[in-house]
């Protein structure tokens, strides 16, 4: 007698779950299609406020982009909060969907598995499509989260990799949409799952196992998880109160303390290899452009005309302060002291630190011109703290985080682009 063998994942009866149907996984891919595209537009827009094309490419983490460039523009300096709206609404968007994606990825998991891998020309790329699919999604999800969370270990910079990974999964997401709008359709216009006979898909187990729940009391696990991850997550870009619902902030956001510097940083003065006499008596800013240069201490930009502007810090990982007022120098001015005043040009920033991808970032002709950019010297009338950027630091509406460079040493106005 020969003994019973369980059935393998190629088996139709080895996945008994009675949940699984087409229209179960039209649901979860229509609000997937609706997020994702949401995730790639925004992806785009952080990528675009960089100014990648700046200086050379001082910003560009993606050397080599090419075509996929095609989109960039001068990113705009208003309104003030634009890219704490767009960042946030990226990572904090990317989180909530986890359960999403994790849920169509299980309503699918027995077409991963089914044999022959490939009846004719057409179902091989479908296939290869629907392989980059998942790989690229669970590539660039798991990317994106070790980020935010300062916990990067892949190989390699995540800027490209994250980037090129989006352009390749975007290929795969719309081959797939493609194939599967008319099924997808055909399957949201049931009002229930097919029986396993009348299923073309595949998806319906023939043998279903007993259910321990329904079809909606699942999606509504799905969804609820979606909202607990959403509400744990979106007061770190929100700000206010509901910043103590940011139990999934970055990294854990160790406390800033109180008083004016009590916000948010990355990465500490010690972190970076600056130390106390880097930042003393004998710091200069050297400011250069038009063929001029001069040199200034903190006691002199102190006596130059002192502005304030009411601006956020908003970091690629979705975390954003609230608004924080800066006072300092307008960086128009600056550009003024080498004759530069009527209309500056683009400028290079370098900071004292010495290691780092973005200690030499570049700025555009309209974010030095306007008014609300600044070599900022105090915060919430405070002089900066030596985490904050003491003696100078910048900051500029709209733009990411890295961009507003801290421990500043000097800025090169008309820099080559």
């Amino acid at each position: 007698m020969r003994a019973h063998r369980p059935a393998a994942p190629a088996s139709p009866s080895f996945w008994r779950s009675p949940l699984r149907g087409p229209r179960l996984t039209a649901l979860l891919g229509v609000v997937l299609l609706a997020g994702i595209t949401l995730l790639f537009v925004t992806g785009l827009l952080s990528y675009a406020a960089y100014n990648p094309d700046l200086a050379g490419g001082v910003n560009d983490q993606t050397p080599g982009k090419g075509l996929l460039g095609f989109y960039l523009f001068a990113w705009p300096t208003g309104p003030h909060w634009l890219y704490r709206v767009t960042q946030g609404v990226h990572v904090t968007l990317g989180i909530a969907l986890v359960p999403v994606l994790l849920a169509k990825l299980w309503s699918v998991i027995p077409k991963l598995f089914a044999l022959p891998p490939a009846r004719s020309v057409g179902h091989a790329l479908e296939r290869l499509s629907l392989l980059l699919l998942v790989g690229g999604a669970l590539f660039e999800f798991l990317t994106g989260i070790l980020n935010i969370q300062l916990d990067y270990v892949f190989p390699g910079s995540f800027y490209p990799l994250h980037f090129y990974g989006a352009w390749v999964f975007l290929g795969a997401f719309v081959a797939h949409v493609v194939l599967r709008i008319p099924r997808t359709v055909r399957a949201l216009r049931a009002r229930t799952e097919p029986a396993a006979e009348a299923d073309g898909t595949g998806l319906v187990a023939p043998e279903p196992a007993p259910p321990t729940v329904s079809r909606r009391g699942a999606l509504w696990l799905v969804g609820g998880g979606a909202l607990l991850l959403f509400a744990t997550t979106a007061g770190q870009s929100i700000g206010g109160w509901w910043r103590r619902t940011a139990l999934l902030a970055p990294h854990g956001g160790a406390d800033p303390g109180s008083g004016p510097n009590g916000f948010q940083i990355n990465k500490t003065a010690a972190f970076v290899g600056i130390r106390p006499q880097d930042t003393g008596d004998a710091w200069r800013l050297t400011v250069e452009g038009g063929g001029r240069r001069v040199r200034l201490s903190r006691a002199d930009l102190l006596r130059l005309p002192q502005h304030e502007s009411a601006l956020p810090i908003a970091c690629v990982e979705g975390w954003s302060t609230d608004d924080q007022l800066w006072g300092g120098v307008r960086l128009r001015d600056l550009a003024g002291l080498v004759g530069l005043g009527e209309r500056p040009p683009d400028v290079l920033v370098e900071s004292l630190q010495l290691h780092g991808a973005f200690r030499r970032a570049a700025l555009r002709a309209n974010q030095v011109r306007d008014g609300r950019s600044l070599l900022a010297l105090r915060v919430g009338g405070a002089e900066l703290s030596a985490d904050h950027g003491y003696p100078a630091r910048i900051i500029v509406p709209a733009a990411p985080g890295v961009l507003n460079t801290k421990w500043v040493s000097r800025l090169t106005f008309g820099a080559p682009s």
